[in-house]
C-alpha cells in the first residue's frame, strides 16, 4: 500500500496498538456500555481516556469537576491519574446511568476519590465548595456556553478546562446551524476563542477536544 493511502481504520488500529491498552475495569465498562446503554459513543474511549489520565498525572490536580458522567469511563480515567487525597466531583443529569457508574467506580477502587452527583449541573455546582484545578465539560451541548460561564470563576489561575465534542461531527463548519446542539457548540467555541484570559488549543481527537489554561482572573 502506497504512502498516504491508509484509511482511518488503519490509522486508528495503529494508534491503539502503540498506546497503552485499557485496563480490565475500563474494558469491561466499555463493553457493558455498548451492550446495555443507548448512545454508547458518548463514552470517551481508550485513547481519549488515556490522555485524560496522563493530563491528571502531569498536572496533579487536587480538585476536579466533571460535567457529564455518563457511565463513568472518563471519571475513572481521570481518577486513575490523581493522588489518593484528591477529589473528583462528577455530575450527571440522567439518573438511568447512575448505578452503572457507581458500580464501576467501586470496581475500580476509586469510589473514595470520585464524588458522584445526580441532577442539573447548574443546581449542583454552587453547592460544591471551593475552587477547581481541572474541569471537564462533557454535558448537554446546548448548554456549553453557560457551563463555561459558571465554571470559569471557580477555576483557579493556572487551572485547566477541557471540553469534549467541540467539532461536533464537523457541523461546526455550518454557516447556519440547523439545531440547538450545533449552535451551542459553535457559540462555545467562539466564546473560548475570544477570551484572552484563556490559553487554548483544539485537538482533532475523536470529536474534538479543547484544552484551556486560565491565565488570569
Amino acid at each position: 500500500m502506497e504512502s498516504g493511502t491508509f484509511g482511518n481504520n488503519d490509522l486508528e488500529e495503529y494508534l491503539l496498538k502503540h498506546s497503552s491498552t485499557e485496563d480490565s475495569v475500563l474494558y469491561e465498562l466499555n463493553r457493558y456500555t455498548h451492550l446495555t446503554h443507548l448512545h454508547p459513543r458518548m463514552l470517551s474511549g481508550s485513547t481519549q481516556g488515556k490522555l485524560l489520565e496522563l493530563i491528571c498525572y502531569m498536572f496533579n490536580p487536587s480538585r476536579v469537576l466533571e460535567i457529564g458522567t455518563y457511565t463513568g469511563y472518563s471519571a475513572i480515567c481521570m481518577a486513575k491519574g490523581l493522588k489518593p487525597d484528591a477529589e473528583l466531583h462528577t455530575i450527571e443529569i440522567n439518573d438511568e446511568v447512575y448505578d452503572t457508574a457507581q458500580r464501576f467506580f467501586v470496581k475500580a477502587n476509586l469510589d473514595k476519590i470520585i464524588k458522584q452527583h445526580q441532577g442539573d449541573a447548574f443546581d449542583i455546582i454552587p453547592r460544591i465548595e471551593g475552587d477547581f484545578d481541572l474541569v471537564l465539560i462533557d454535558g448537554d451541548k446546548r448548554q456549553y456556553p453557560d457551563y463555561l460561564r459558571v465554571v470559569l470563576p471557580r477555576v483557579r489561575v493556572g487551572g485547566i478546562i477541557i471540553a469534549d465534542n467541540v467539532l461536533w461531527g464537523g457541523k461546526v463548519l455550518l454557516q447556519q446551524p440547523d439545531d440547538n446542539y450545533t449552535k451551542g457548540v459553535i457559540d462555545f467555541n467562539k466564546l473560548v476563542a475570544e477570551n484572552d484570559k484563556l490559553d487554548k488549543v483544539i485537538l482533532p481527537l475523536r470529536d474534538g477536544l479543547t484544552i484551556m489554561r486560565k491565565k488570569s482572573e
